[in-house]
């Protein structure tokens, strides 16, 4: 990992009549530009990712998308879908002046990268990948239903599940939504609260506290009820695998670097397989000592590596 450091511009940009984006640049200025996509959706930049690009080299971007982080209004799902965040990416790529760039996302920051790059590609110079997700039903019904993750983790879903009435639990994640919307705070915070409970439970190989914050705040929310929004809604997305198919006809020459935990509980390898599969410019390393988290060593230092091949051949 390098040293943190403090970004060298701050800005925000309006990118409709009602969201506008935070976003940063680190580095060195005239370096290779990256943009990196974070995940959730919600869950905003976390300043720990500036410690994966080597600043002498690289010009990285990273921003908090719609609802999320630092962008307002928080939390807000109004105009809050993936073809506009597709094209909140490219107006903050015009913005900064970038012709090309990298395009690094992990979990769902794979599947926006991925539904930028097949919408964009002659932007993407290469696209660096990690904890792949592509937004399938299959993978919605691993993590949230009761045959896949659930099975692994009992007792945590077992926690998650029975915050919601069992008449409901049959459609938990459309019960959960109608309350991360409620209008008393008391009732979002809890729902906010189990959510995330759940996720950081089963997110790193060796679990740290999984307390994720406050459940007095609103800490939790944006990340909560932005994904329930899109997965409530298909992902917003045209058809079940829809970016799988497109990116098997449109990213055949992108170069494309894929990390997956071995031990990923909310992403299994398979469809990190899948996807190597069908790009025959990719690369795949599975991490065999790792979970989902980007905050493990395997997975920080395997992206780390890729950067720094990337610097000296694709970019030399």
């Amino acid at each position: 990992m390098y040293p943190n450091i403090e970004p060298y511009h701050r800005g925000f940009l309006k990118v409709s009549d009602v969201h506008t984006l935070y976003y940063e640049e680190i580095g060195a200025r005239k370096g290779i530009p990256i943009v990196l996509l974070h995940g959730g959706p919600g869950g905003g930049v976390n300043p720990y990712y500036r410690r994966l690009f080597d600043p002498q080299k690289y010009r990285a971007i990273l921003f908090d998308q719609r609802g999320s982080g630092q962008s307002t209004p928080f939390a807000c799902i109004d105009q809050n879908d993936t073809s506009s965040l597709v094209e909140d990416i490219e107006r903050l790529r015009r913005h900064l002046n970038i012709d090309k760039w990298i395009v690094m996302g992990g979990s769902w920051g794979s599947t926006l990268a991925i539904a930028y790059a097949i919408t964009y590609t002659e932007r993407v110079a290469a696209l660096l990948l990690r904890g792949i997700f592509l937004a399938q039903q299959y993978e919605i019904d691993w993590l949230y239903g009761s045959k896949g993750a659930a099975r692994i983790f009992p007792q945590a879903y077992k926690r998650f599940q029975n915050h919601i009435p069992k008449e409901e639990q049959s459609h938990l994640i459309a019960a959960y939504h109608r309350r991360l919307n409620h209008k008393k705070p008391n009732i979002y915070r809890k729902a906010a609260y189990e959510w995330n409970l759940w996720e950081n439970s089963i997110a790193m190989l060796i679990p740290d506290s999984p307390r994720p914050f406050d459940p007095n705040s609103d800490k939790g929310l944006a990340i909560a009820r932005i994904e329930s929004h899109y997965f409530c809604n298909e992902s917003f997305l045209p058809y079940d695998g829809y970016l799988l198919e497109e990116a098997q006809s449109k990213l055949q020459q992108i170069p494309t670097h894929i990390v997956n935990g071995r031990y990923d509980i909310v992403c299994p390898p398979q469809t990190a397989v899948l996807l190597h599969n069908v790009l025959p410019r990719s690369s795949l390393r599975i991490v065999k000592d790792a979970g989902h988290s980007t905050f493990e060593t395997g997975i920080a230092r395997s992206l780390i590596t890729q950067l720094s091949i990337w610097n000296e051949n694709l970019f030399s």
